[in-house]
């Protein structure tokens, strides 16, 4: 009987594996290559260049092909697919593993990869019969997105204490009568009130019981001096703060519904629109800041994009690579330079008239919660490499991109994001929530 069950569990798990990369990887190319009696029984990985890998299968050979390079965090992602789906199949082959097990089997494909990308112990020990304590934060997470408290959504949040020294926290003690951090906790109504995610985590141990509410900037206290890899929201600063050291996991859901996960330092992982996302937020802004030339410039542009986004307010910054080049994408009357003592006298009842009040301003001199607020006027943000303001409110000209940008483009913040791209370098932020890297009139990123 297994010999007749062993093609269809390989035919099956040939296509988990598609599935799951293709969820995740939705831009790339995967294709089954011939068979290959050489290729290892289970998964494998190597890279054959950097935009495209060979993945080796249940002893068939796939190619995964795209225009871009694969970052470190997309390769340890698809390593976690594959401990995922390996663990799985190794159960359906043998017995004493699916007793030992089962619960691998529970809850979403997806929520595994995102678990063990965080922490694929579960996955790669032989016999593991503790906890999956990532998967169980993320259900119980799922399940609250759902419910209402006093008819106002949830938000609640969990630290998972890490695996690795820290000088600056004890091991946490396990409560007599703890309660593991699981999907039955969800049917305590006041369990919702306790940790808000904002201000407050559940703090759960090493074997994924509930022990402790801490307060996050406590937490986050003594890393606070410690700069961190990828600036944050102002809002989730401490969340990353509190994850710099020691291995710790800090799981989030926000009053906007979105989940978030931050790991060393970052945000790793976000549940937006319906479905997860690795954010690679490093390399993202490494790109970003590399593209500025200016870190100082970069990091300001950043911060202020991610906190427009956390908001849900849409705005658009432009970077332009020569400051002669705004009276092409701008017109003369939104452009800062024109005032009443050169002759130029602004339109009453128009922005013109508060020009004055950001005339020969730096952006770097203007403090981030005043270039927020002026980044929420309809229009864009221009400035040049120098940070020397040029015009705020302003409606970017965007002559016919059919050459430039052939298929249809929806939106009008993202026709011109795309026309001021190609004299400069343009972050784009959506109301609802993304934040988009356009450079020469292609989108590099979206985060």
């Amino acid at each position: 009987m297994p010999e007749q069950t062993a093609p269809f569990i390989d035919g099956l798990y040939g296509k988990l594996v598609e599935g799951g990369i293709g969820y995740f990887f939705p831009s790339a190319k995967f294709d089954l290559l011939e068979p290959d009696a050489g290729a290892g029984e289970h998964r494998n990985m190597q890279t054959s260049g950097e935009t495209s890998l060979i993945l080796e299968w249940l002893g068939c050979r796939y190619s995964l092909t795209r225009d871009e390079a694969f970052s470190d965090a997309e390769l340890k992602l698809l390593t976690g697919i594959g401990a995922v789906l390996d663990s799985r199949y190794r159960m359906l082959v043998d017995a004493t593993r699916v007793e030992q097990q089962f619960d691998l089997f529970r809850g979403l494909a997806e929520d595994r990869y995102v678990s063990a990308y965080i922490d694929a112990t579960p996955y790669v020990k032989k016999v593991w019969k503790g906890p999956d304590r990532v998967e169980d934060a993320i259900e119980v997470l799922r399940t609250s997105s759902l419910s209402t408290s006093e008819n106002r959504r949830i938000s609640t949040g969990v630290l998972l204490f890490g695996k690795e020294p820290d000088p600056c926290h004890e091991m946490p003690v396990t409560p007599s009568g703890a309660l593991r951090y699981s999907p039955a906790l969800n049917s305590i109504r006041s369990f919702y009130r306790l940790c808000d995610g904002l201000q407050t985590l559940a703090l759960v141990d090493e074997n994924g019981f509930l022990v402790e509410i801490v307060d996050v900037v406590q937490w986050a206290l003594p890393y606070s001096d410690t700069k961190l890899p990828v600036p944050s929201p102002a809002q989730y600063q401490t969340h990353s703060q509190g994850t710099l050291c020691g291995g710790h996991v800090c799981m989030i859901l926000t009053p906007n519904g979105e989940m978030k996960i931050f790991a060393n330092g970052a945000e790793v992982f976000r549940f937006w629109d319906g479905r997860w996302r690795l954010t690679d937020a490093e390399r993202k802004y490494t790109l970003w800041t590399e593209a500025i030339g200016n870190f100082e410039l970069a990091e300001r542009l950043f911060s202020v994009a991610l906190n427009l986004a956390e908001d849900r307010r849409g705005g658009l910054l432009v970077v332009l690579d020569n400051p002669s080049t705004a009276r092409k994408l701008v017109s003369r009357t939104d452009l800062l330079s024109p005032l009443p003592d050169r002759g130029e006298h602004p339109v009453a009842g128009t922005k013109d008239q508060l020009h004055y009040l950001l005339h020969q301003k730096r952006v770097l001199d203007v403090p981030s919660a005043v270039l927020e607020t002026v980044a929420r006027i309809d229009g864009g943000i221009v400035l040049d490499r120098a940070s020397n303001l040029l015009a705020f409110g302003a409606i970017l000209r965007h002559p016919d991109l059919a050459e430039l940008h052939p298929e249809n483009i929806e939106g009008g913040r993202t026709t011109a994001a795309v026309s001021a791209s190609r004299f400069g370098n343009v972050l784009k932020i959506s109301e609802d929530g993304m934040i988009s890297f356009f450079q020469n009139g292609k989108c590099i990123w979206d985060i």
